[in-house]
């Protein structure tokens, strides 16, 4: 039941294959030396998980986008069903690098994932029943369905020897050593990170500064982080030094888990532990310093050698703070008093401890040779890393890089992976005392007290009377005394421990393999997919004794990437500056919508390729509304659901961010295809409405400020755009497109309060679920400096219901523009909108826990009334001539919503575009 921090290593298996492959462009003048580097660099390398480009375009002004998904396979319970849904991952990734001037680039990158799944917290014994079985009545009887990891029962059976017992169904139920361990689940809810980054570069003659700088966001770990690197070139740059360093700074506050929290022993943390809206919440600090020294040499005209060695060295809060130990309490008493019977062992949960400082160090080395015969490339690679933590990893990989002809490239490749447990890693721990013992004086007298009065302390005599410290009896019958009682010798415990299943000894080994289809010059489609196999027996050295921990997980991938330097020349896109585009003035360009019109515009001449991107951000708070009308909190509990008994929240904000890709192609003058995959992730935060009643016993329970989270692919839209009419100064297109319901609309809430919240609420899915058909017409015109538009379009659902029982409400708008040029590249627009979107059909054929109006469908959907404004603008010449930049503010002028809704508060869409 604790919400979990993300796998580290998994993130880094999804957003990054470390050290395979040159990070960057070896640059040399065109002698051999400069043909044999072309010829062991003439294949692109993609590997899943990381979008490279071929080295001698490294350094090209580019712009890449790649989508990732990182999934896990179910973990083994062994004992109860696992109905818990493995971790997944999407992660949308964009970056760019662009010329300022002819020695001087900017880069930036961006990334967004969202993560949700169940991970484990802990290990215990099997014999324990860590993941606490749930029962439910069925046509076959009371049958266990799924499993809680709160430890409901804390007490183990175990032998003299501290071997847990566990019942033998196959022996009468008797007791028989069972040392087998399990991983404990928990059900993770939603959770996005946002990270940025940007730098600039500086090159000279033979050599190359970097200094970048980003920030990472998530609703419990903050990092800011800022390195500086670069490259210098010897031996008629055939041998190049690379440096670097980095440092990060994180700050953690960490939201512990309402159901979990009072299972969990915080002692060692108490200092560390805020109180926030009657949440617990451990904060903490941690710093990390980074430093890298690589050296690269062209070996001949077909092979190259690049070595690196690194080092970090982090301190300050290095746990994970979802993380618990299992500790089993053994009184000695007990365990010393001669017999051969079992004795039993208190389990408790205790947050790990790890050392608060960690010093790694790595070496790297790469090994590519091309192979003429086959126009291939071989790509071999080894990394070791140690610690002082104890962990000593081994990595080998192997790729092959085979151009296919037609602008095809095939990349298989392998990879295994081996490491040692740290020190301090245990599956659960033995200590033998009591978990909570009397406490007694210097006299061995039992202590009593008061809790009215804890400072007063009081005794029992023979004959079990109280008396005080003096002997003097004491009237019990106006007194509430009670035991006093202190927990476990701290000091009996080793001083770090941990569970955590990537701190174990393991071996992975994968194989995957990726595509490169190369389109056009200068445009690329890259997807990769690699299956990993983790497993205790494959640890180099190892016999296998972390069986319990093993699991395979995939990660698969997307991209599409810009090499704007290799983009054909006579297209006024961008560059090497204006003075090598003179006709680019003569090239004609129609005003663009604003930036809120989807399928706006077309391509006008046949071959023509535009690629963007689209953001949008809408902002939803302030008042409950009921039709257009301000609604309070009691007409809410009695009117917003089906039954008074079931308001008791309403959001106070939910904002809405959309990211999409925009791909557009002119196969004719009169017909374009347009691509648009979405990734989107959304925000929503409760308060509990005043005078809702009280919730019922095992009902889905909030604390008011609660946060949902959800993020990952959306729908994708897909169009064909037709020409009507084109005559001087107007234009008329329709647009026949499609939804595809490639968006979630099964997004569970995790367990509040040990009671299931069952799907997340209607608006907080990622999707319709159906697919969907989208036309619309559009006309455009312009005249001088003015132009002006107007389109209407629809959204009609063609399936009766989605996978989860609903569907949402058709939608028609009507919008129209108009324009004004600012300046030749710059245009100001103003648009009005009216739109109608009907309520939600249906409802939810599963369990959805029902706590306010945004879990009923007739509180979706209504009229609105929008007006929007906008700027255009169109980069003209220069490095970055051709490229369109948009931005549109939609501000809500009237609303008139379906039942009981939170006020819309705007919207704002950003755009960038170029053609070709």
């Amino acid at each position: 039941m604790i919400a979990f921090r993300k796998s580290d290593a998994a993130k880094e298996a999804t957003l990054s294959c470390p050290d395979s492959h040159p990070d960057r462009k070896v640059s040399v003048e065109p002698s051999p030396a400069g043909k044999a580097l072309q010829a062991l660099t003439s294949a692109a390398l993609v590997l899943p998980g990381l979008m490279l480009n071929a080295a001698h375009a490294a350094d090209n002004d580019r712009i890449n986008f790649q989508f990732s998904r990182y999934q896990e396979g179910k973990r083994d319970l062994f004992n109860v069903p696992n109905n818990l849904k493995p971790i997944t991952a999407d992660v949308l990734h964009g970056s760019g690098v662009f010329s300022l001037t002819d020695r001087t680039k900017f880069n930036f990158s961006y990334t967004q994932d969202t993560w949700s799944g169940a991970t484990p917290i802990t290990i215990s014994p099997l014999a324990a029943n860590g993941n606490n079985p749930i029962y439910a009545n069925t046509p076959s009887g009371v049958t266990v369905v799924g499993a809680s990891p709160i430890i409901t029962n804390p007490n183990l059976l175990l032998d003299r020897n501290l071997n847990p017992l566990g019942l033998d169904p196959n022996h009468g139920g008797s007791l028989v050593r069972d040392p087998r361990s399990v991983m404990v689940l928990s059900s993770a809810s939603p959770e996005t990170r946002n990270q940025a980054s940007f730098g600039l570069s500086r090159e000279w003659n033979e050599a190359v500064l970097n200094v970048s700088g980003g920030f990472s966001r998530e609703r419990d770990y903050k990092s800011s982080f800022g390195n500086i690197g670069g490259r210098v070139d010897f031996n008629q740059k055939l041998t190049s030094l690379k440096y670097g360093a980095g440092y990060s700074s994180s700050n953690i506050g960490a939201i512990l888990d309402h159901d979990a929290s009072p299972y969990i022993t915080k002692n060692a943390f108490l200092h560390q532990i805020d109180n926030r809206n009657g949440a617990e919440v451990l904060k903490g600090e941690r710093r990390d310093w980074s430093a890298n020294l690589g050296v690269t040499q062209i070996l001949n005209k077909s092979a190259l050698l690049e070595t690196n060695i690194g080092y970090t060295h982090s301190n300050g809060y290095l746990e994970n703070p979802y993380k618990v130990m299992t500790v089993i309490f053994v009184d000695p008493a007990a365990l010393n008093n001669g017999q051969s019977t079992p004795v039993s062992g208190d389990m408790r949960a205790l947050l790990e401890q790890r050392p608060n400082f960690r010093n790694q160090a790595a070496f790297s080395a790469k090994y590519i040779q091309y192979i003429d015969a086959f126009d291939a490339a071989l790509h071999l690679g080894y990394r070791l890393s140690t610690d002082d933590w104890g962990i000593n990893a081994h990595t080998f990989d192997a790729n092959w890089v085979q151009p296919l002809g037609g602008g095809w490239t095939l990349m298989p490749r392998i990879r295994y992976y081996s490491q040692d447990s740290a020190s301090f890693y245990k599956p659960y721990l033995f200590s033998q005392q009591t978990y909570r013992r009397n406490e007694v004086d210097s006299l061995g007298r039992q202590i009593w007290f008061d809790p009215k009065n804890p400072s007063e302390q009081y005794f029992r005599d023979t004959n079990f009377n109280l008396v005080d410290k003096n002997g003097n009896f004491v009237d019990e019958s106006l007194l509430n005394v009670q035991p006093k009682t202190v927990l476990y010798n701290a000091d009996k415990l080793p001083d770090n421990f941990s569970s955590d299943h990537r701190l174990a000894g393991f071996g992975s080994l994968s194989g995957g393999v990726a595509l490169s289809k190369l389109i056009m010059r200068g445009v690329a489609f890259e997807a990769g997919f690699e299956y990993y196999t983790r497993a205790g027996a494959m640890q180099i050295g190892n016999g296998g004794n972390n069986s319990f921990a093993d699991f395979d997980y995939y990660v698969a991938n997307a991209a599409v990437r810009f090499d704007v330097e290799s983009i054909p020349a006579s297209l006024p896109i961008g560059g090497s500056g204006s003075a090598s585009r003179p006709h680019m003035h003569s090239y004609h360009h129609h005003k663009i919508p604003p930036a809120g019109i989807m399928f706006g515009h077309m391509l006008d001449k046949p071959g023509e390729f535009m690629a963007g991107y689209r953001f949008m951000y809408g902002w939803t708070g302030g008042n409950m509304l009921h039709g257009a009308r301000k609604a309070d909190d009691l007409a809410i509990v009695e009117q917003g659901c089906s039954d008074a008994s079931l308001c008791r929240f309403a959001p106070t904000y939910m904002d809405m961010r959309m990211h999409m890709v925009d791909l557009m192609y002119a196969p004719t003058k009169w017909l374009n295809v347009m691509l648009m995959p979405t990734f989107m992730d959304m925000d929503m935060s409760l308060r509990r409405l005043q005078g809702a009643p009280p919730a019922t016993p095992g009902s889905h329970e909030h604390k008011s400020g609660a946060v949902h989270e959800t993020g990952a692919v959306g729908d994708t839209y897909f169009s064909s755009l037709i020409k009507l009419l084109d005559i001087h100064g107007h234009w008329v297109h329709v647009s026949l497109g499609f939804s595809a319901p490639t968006g979630k609309v099964d997004i569970e809430s995790r367990r509040m309060f040990k009671a299931d919240g069952g799907l997340m609420h209607f608006g907080m899915q990622l999707g319709s679920g159906t697919w969907d058909f989208m036309p619309n017409l559009t006309y455009l015109g312009e005249r001088h400096r003015w132009s002006w538009g107007a389109q209407f379009s629809g959204v009609k659902r063609l399936e009766d219901k989605n996978k989860s029982g609903y569907r949402l409400g058709d939608l028609f708008q009507a919008t129209a523009w108009g324009g004004f040029d600012v300046k030749p590249w710059l245009t100001a627009t103003v648009r009005g909108a009216y739109t109608i979107q009907g309520a939600i059909h249906r409802d939810f054929d599963s369990y959805n826990a029902r706590i306010g109006p945004m879990d009923f469908p007739s509180n979706y959907g209504g009229q609105f009334w929008d007006v929007g404004f906008g700027v255009n603008a169109r980069i003209p010449g220069g490095r970055f001539a051709g490229n369109r930049l948009g931005f549109e503010w939609i501000e809500p002028v009237r609303s008139d919503f379906n039942g009981f809704q939170l006020d819309r508060q705007g919207m704002l869409s950003a755009t960038w575009s170029y053609q070709f």
